[in-house]
């Protein structure tokens, strides 16, 4: 396939970015960090396909160390090039390290050239030794393309799901990399064709404005959606912001965390940095769990953190938490309760409480906010000392029936810990796009401790996976909306036999 059969980004429509306004949203940075460039967009392509049929000069083959990866990309760009790539593999080039790229001939592949990379493991101990082992791995994949000289490059995904890499912050790394080398080297390259499957062709179709803005109000409104680290502004790479090590008296106080000593960091992520040479070695204290409890973890950077702290800050918690548990128990709150929008609806095949939330019923403008919360507290309470999942049925609902993100944020903060260390799946039942970018937000920005718990369904259907459908009290209008647009099985339990 010829590259100029392919769509560029600079012939798609611009987003309408308007709704941030409506969130009421702070930005991070107080100008576009990454201007409107009609020619650095006219570059990019973003196209879903086989990598190995496309007439470029270069495309990407991300591998192990030892050019034995075993995935389905890695064996069909090898079965594709022939066996005179696997003798040069193998004899002559033999190894390469994570964030490394090795280059050789396309031989009976219709690209001129295969350029070999090694993406890194992922673990969110070592989460700045990843990023910054897969920041090298496009930038030295994106250096050889220029000093070769070559006008064309295919990229497919060189992180993956295997190796533990969220999707969305790799996309961010890949995205603000490529850019910030098209600034700099980009008059020779004519054409960066991303080539992605189903599920990352939709995140990079999100993120990819905030990279490559199609106008200068996309560009403005980007202030809002980048997050708050995206590298040094030449390279984009990943800057290592200097930690502490929390030390104790005590080493079996109970709020002390279990840390592995991190001898060999290349058998733990794949990379081949040396502990002590980077800063990303003096580790922040628990991460994950400030996540859980909706802290952000920006605020103990560069600040001892003490036993105390921790103790004070989970008593506060705790006790605003009883507060409002109180007046669960002893205010009136049928006005939120009469209206039917949130419910137990039995349990699940595992035995688990299955909480229903039907979006149309929820009308935020009109309802008692302060109520609302204390009905959900009421609810959940009892339910989440063991295993629980929620379903949210977005079904039919229009824009006075979507909370605001300050809202959903007190939400989430206010609950504790065991509220999303017990939530098992949240799913969300016929979403919207406006839908899956809220969320996305929302869980990449406000809550990523809870982000692999949160599944998008297309219908009722696949509920049935995980509830039977005795046990799925829903109204008469989501089923009939169901059959309407996903037919009638849809709203049928499936056999035994099938």
């Amino acid at each position: 396939m010829e590259v100029e059969s392919l769509a560029r980004w600079s012939e798609t429509n611009a987003t309408n970015s308007s709704f941030l306004r409506i969130l009421g949203l702070e930005s991070y940075h107080e100008s576009a960090p990454f201007k409107y460039r009609p020619d650095l967009n006219k570059k990019i392509i973003l196209w879903e396909g086989d990598i190995t049929a496309l007439s470029v000069n270069a495309l990407v083959h991300p591998t192990n160390e030892s050019f034995t990866e075993s995935s389905q990309l890695s064996q069909k760009v090898i079965e594709c090039a022939g066996s005179k790539l696997k003798e040069e593999l193998t004899t002559k080039i033999k190894y390469c390290r994570t964030g490394e790229a090795k280059i050789t001939q396309g031989f009976d592949l219709p690209a001129r050239y295969i350029i070999h990379t090694v993406g890194p493991k992922y673990n969110a101990r070592y989460k700045t030794a990843a990023e910054t082992a897969l920041y090298f791995c496009y930038r030295n994949v994106m250096e050889l393309v220029h000093e070769y000289h070559l006008s064309s490059v295919a990229i497919p995904i060189i992180y993956t799901v295997k190796r533990g890499y969220p999707p969305d912050e790799g996309a961010h790394l890949a995205l603000r990399t490529i850019r910030r080398f098209l600034e700099q080297y980009g008059d020779s390259i004519e054409s960066v064709i991303l080539v992605l499957d189903a599920n990352n062709y939709g995140i990079y179709q999100v993120l990819s404005p905030l990279y490559f803005p199609r106008s200068v109000q996309e560009a403005e409104f980007s202030r809002y959606q980048l997050p708050f680290e995206i590298g040094d502004p030449v390279n984009g790479e990943p800057i290592i912001s200097d930690r502490r090590i929390r030390i104790i008296d005590n080493p079996q106080h109970a709020f002390q965390d279990s840390w592995e000593e991190p001898q060999d960091l290349s058998a733990k992520f794949g990379c081949s940095v040396s502990v002590g040479e980077h800063s990303f070695a003096q580790m922040e204290d628990d991460v994950d769990r400030q996540k859980l409890l909706g802290q952000p973890s920006h605020q103990r950077v560069g600040q001892p953190v003490t036993d105390i702290d921790h103790l004070t800050l989970q008593v506060q918690h705790h006790e605003r938490y009883e507060r409002l548990l109180r007046r669960a128990k002893t205010e009136d709150l049928s006005e939120v309760s009469g209206i039917g929008c949130l419910y137990q609806s039995g349990t699940d095949k595992f035995g688990r409480p299955v909480v229903v939330f039907i979006g149309k019923w929820f009308n935020f403008n009109e309802i008692n906010l302060d109520k609302a919360l204390l009905y959900l507290i009421s609810l959940l309470d009892p339910l989440v000392k063991g295993d629980y999942i929620i379903l949210y049925f977005h079904t039919l609902t229009e824009g006075h029936n979507h909370p605001s993100m300050t809202w959903m944020r007190e939400v989430y903060n206010v609950l504790e810990y065991r509220h999303k260390k017990n939530l098992k799946g949240f799913y969300i039942i016929h979403p919207t796009f406006w839908t899956k970018v809220m969320t996305w937000w929302f869980l990449t920005f406000m809550a990523p401790a809870i982000k692999h718990k949160v599944h998008s369904v297309p219908g009722v259907e696949y509920l049935y996976n995980i509830i039977n459908m005795d046990q799925l009290e829903i109204p008469a209008f989501i089923t009939e909306y169901d059959m309407t647009v996903n037919g009638v099985r849809y709203v049928e339990q499936p056999s035994s036999d099938e």
